[in-house]
Formats: structure tokens, C-alpha cells, sequence
């Protein structure tokens, strides 16, 4: 029969905010209430017994609006127990008016104005083409019959915040328009190529967080199913080795050279190139590193960069290339040749971006492919300290009319030094690197 709304009255004005670190609030009537448990689930649980506790004390059901990391849910709380969910327009001015400490990722504007997609139910497919009549004796021929197939429209219940919470306990929300963004950004990560495709991370100025995004976009493909290669292509010492995981040998991008007639023959085995990566075993992606002998004298040259991307590319679906600073360099150069796809890295520093600019201008420029890559190009925007909102938006909203994306990534302390281990960023920082792969995999 669900729950009796009539019987709901406008007070008292619940409202909970769950925040990203396992800490919130339960405000009643204005009344603070701050919870904390050792995971989300457990302060979601915690929550809604009070709640509960509430509606049995008045002997009716309550209003309540949650605001998690995923937006803003409206609920209908019954003294025994039940739990529905309700649109904007049903719940009412209470619900509404129910104060917020701390908005959810996607603005309290759009949350208003994204009502939550409504459960589907499966329809037969139509034929794919009109039918004749039937001839006499209703029997027709086996050609001509459709497909009998069910279309495959039913969405999954959501599996985040609080409605992935009450669907643990045994309903069927629908996800939120966070949620589905997310599983939309997976997919096209998850997608694969016909061939090998190479993106190209660039910015001419050192210190532009080239070398965490090749780190962070590896990885975001990587748990997600693609074989990926991080390749440092420095002429000489490159970051991308100091950054990730040395696997139990110390070859590096040298070594694949000198034994490239190996690794291409037709005898060759797809684990032979585990003699030269190093892996990255939470992360799911492989390193070739550049040259780390600090008394070595020889640089990659252009011919050498075209013998490591045939090594790379029969070995791998997608290849992530790190790169030095000079933008004339014939390795530089050759790479931009190979490349189905740029990423221009910049943090909120000033020279970063304007570094980031004349790299995309000098490309611009350069001949017709090149300016195509550029026009094509993602830029990431990576926050160089914590509360630059305002200034990272402002760099994003500069690069938008000459790029294809811009993301923005928020100030994480995990990214700035050490090991680049994906598992170890803030739940918003993987969010976005998500994000970040998944307009790459838009281009490609």
C-alpha cells in the first residue's frame, strides 16, 4: 500500500548531509546532530535509525533530504521502517527549505532541475520492418518474421549514496544523474579500439603535471580493463620512473631498443615484454621508463622513438606517452607524429598555462594534422593548492572555446610527491581523472 503521505505534516524539517569523510550531520528543526561511523554505510545506517526513531516517536511519517557526494535525494520515512522516494514537486516547501552545510558535487541548481530517471520496464522490440499481410491460412514465410528479442532498456537500481544504501536493504531506486554519469564515463573508458591508439601528454613547460597524468590517465584505463603502456619518452632522465613502481628489474626504453628485433619477431610471445616494463600491480597498467643512468650520455632519437612504438603497439591497446619540456626535440616531435590524441596537463600556476597555451598554438600552427590534434585536445587543469575553485574554473572556462574538453582536478595532497597510487586519491580526485579518461576515450 506504501506509505500514508497525507499524514505527513510540514514539521519538523529533517535534513541529512553525509560527507565524503565518513563524517554528518542529522538536523532537526535547526537542531545539530553530527554523526561519524567507520565507512559511509555505517553513517548512512546510523542516520536513517534516527530518522526512523523519529517518525515512531510522532507516530507518523517524516520528510527527509539527503545530500551526499552523488546530489540531493527527497524521502518519505515511515515509523516502521519504509522508505520512499519521492520528486521535488511531492516533497513539498519543507524539504525544500532544508538547510544545507555543504553542497553536493553537481550544484543544488541542477540537482532541482534533473528530475531522477524513472525505473523502465522492458518492451518487446519492434520488427524491423513492416510485416505484409498475412496470406490466407494466417501463415507467412520465416524471412519475413522480426526479431523477437526484448529491447535491453531496464536500468540498474542505483549502487551509490543513499539510494544505493536502501537498495542494499532491499528497494529499487533508480540511480541518480551523478551515478549515471559515472557508469557512462566507465563505459567509454572500458571501450575497446580497433588498434593501438597513442595519446600524447604535453605541455613545453617543466613542473605542468605531466608526469601525474600520464600516472592517473594509465590508471583510470587500467582498472578498467584496457592494456596500457605508460611510456617516458624523455631523451633522457624522466619522472615517470621515480613516480610509479619499479618492477624486479631496472631496463628501461634502451633496452627495448637493443632487443627490439627480439620483441618483433614472429616468435616472440605477448609475456616477453614483461622482461622491460614495470608493473603496476594495483593500478593495472605497465611503465617503459626512459634512460635512468645519470652518467649516460645517449638521447632517444626520432628513429628509435618509430622502433619503441612498433615494440609498444604489439604489445598494447593504448599507449600514454610522458614527454620532456623541449617542444623542438626530435623525439618531441616524432611522438606528435604517432599520436591519435592530445592531453595538454597545466596547474594553476601562471606560466603553467600559458605554457599550455603556446603549446597548442605552436601546434596550431605546424601544418594541418597538427592543428586537428591541438582543436582535439583535452586539457587538464590540475589545482597546485587546495581552495582554487575559483581559479581553476576561471583557466578552464579560458581553454573551453579552443579545445574539444577541459577538466578540472581538485588539490590533492597524494599527487604532489611519491608514488602516484590511484587507491590513495580522494574520492573526488579519482572522480575526476575518471572524468579526464573518459573525454580522451571520447577522441579516439
Amino acid at each position: 500500500m506504501g506509505i500514508e503521505k497525507t499524514l505527513i505534516q510540514p514539521e519538523p524539517v529533517i535534513s541529512a548531509i553525509i560527507n565524503g569523510d565518513n563524517t554528518g550531520i542529522l538536523k532537526i528543526d535547526g537542531e545539530e546532530h553530527p554523526y561519524e561511523a567507520p565507512d559511509v554505510d555505517g553513517l548512512r545506517q546510523a542516520l536513517m535509525k534516527r530518522v526512523i526513531g523519529e517518525a515512531a516517536t510522532l507516530g507518523r511519517p517524516v520528510r527527509v533530504t539527503s545530500m551526499d557526494d552523488t546530489g540531493v535525494s527527497y524521502l518519505v520515512v515511515s515509523p516502521t521502517g519504509e522508505v520512499e522516494e519521492e520528486q521535488e514537486a511531492a516533497a513539498g516547501p519543507s524539504a525544500a527549505s532544508a538547510p544545507v552545510d555543504k553542497l553536493p558535487s553537481w550544484s543544488e541548481a541542477e540537482a532541482r532541475t534533473s528530475p531522477s530517471p524513472a525505473p523502465t520496464t522492458p518492451t518487446t522490440a519492434a520488427p524491423a520492418q513492416d510485416s505484409p499481410p498475412a496470406p490466407p491460412g494466417g501463415r507467412r514465410a520465416l524471412r519475413e518474421a522480426g526479431t523477437f528479442l526484448v529491447a535491453p532498456t531496464a536500468v540498474e537500481p542505483a549502487k551509490q549514496g543513499i539510494r544505493g544504501t536502501l537498495n542494499s536493504w532491499g528497494f529499487s531506486l533508480p540511480p541518480s544523474a551523478d551515478e549515471l554519469s559515472e557508469r557512462e564515463d566507465i563505459h567509454q573508458v572500458s571501450r575497446h579500439f580497433t588498434g593501438t591508439r597513442t595519446i600524447a601528454v604535453v605541455n613545453q613547460k617543466g613542473g605542468s603535471n605531466k608526469t601525474p597524468t600520464v600516472a592517473a590517465l594509465c590508471a583510470a584505463f587500467g582498472r578498467h580493463g584496457a592494456s596500457v603502456l605508460g611510456w617516458d619518452n624523455n631523451p633522457t632522465t624522466g619522472t615517470l620512473g621515480w613516480r610509479t613502481q619499479q618492477g624486479d628489474h631496472a631496463r628501461s626504453a634502451l633496452d627495448v631498443i637493443a632487443s627490439s628485433e627480439a620483441l618483433l619477431s614472429l616468435t616472440a610471445q605477448s609475456a616477453d615484454i614483461n622482461a622491460f616494463v614495470h608493473h603496476q600491480s594495483t593500478d593495472k597498467y605497465d611503465v617503459l621508463r626512459s634512460d635512468q643512468d645519470i652518467d649516460g650520455t645517449h638521447e632517444v632519437s626520432a628513429e628509435e622513438v618509430d622502433i619503441l612504438h612498433k615494440v609498444a603497439a604489439k604489445y598494447y591497446r593504448l599507449i600514454l606517452m610522458d614527454s620532456g619540456n623541449n617542444h623542438r626535440s626530435a623525439e618531441w616531435n616524432r611522438m606528435i607524429d604517432h599520436a591519435d590524441q592530445l592531453v595538454v596537463p597545466t596547474t594553476t600556476m601562471e606560466d603553467r598555462v600559458e605554457a599550455a597555451l603556446l603549446t597548442l598554438q605552436g601546434l596550431d600552427r605546424r601544418n594541418e594534422r597538427t592543428a586537428a590534434l591541438a582543436a582535439n585536445a583535452v586539457v587538464v587543469v590540475s589545482e597546485w593548492q587546495p581552495n582554487q575553485g575559483s581559479i581553476s574554473q576561471k583557466i578552464a572556462d579560458d581553454f573551453r572555446p579552443y579545445v574539444r574538453d577541459v577538466v578540472i582536478v581538485p588539490f590533492d595532497q597524494a599527487l604532489k610527491s611519491g608514488q602516484i597510487r590511484y587507491g590513495a586519491l580522494q574520492p573526488a580526485t579519482r572522480r575526476a581523472w575518471l572524468r579526464a579518461a573518459a573525454a580522451v576515450a571520447r577522441g579516439l
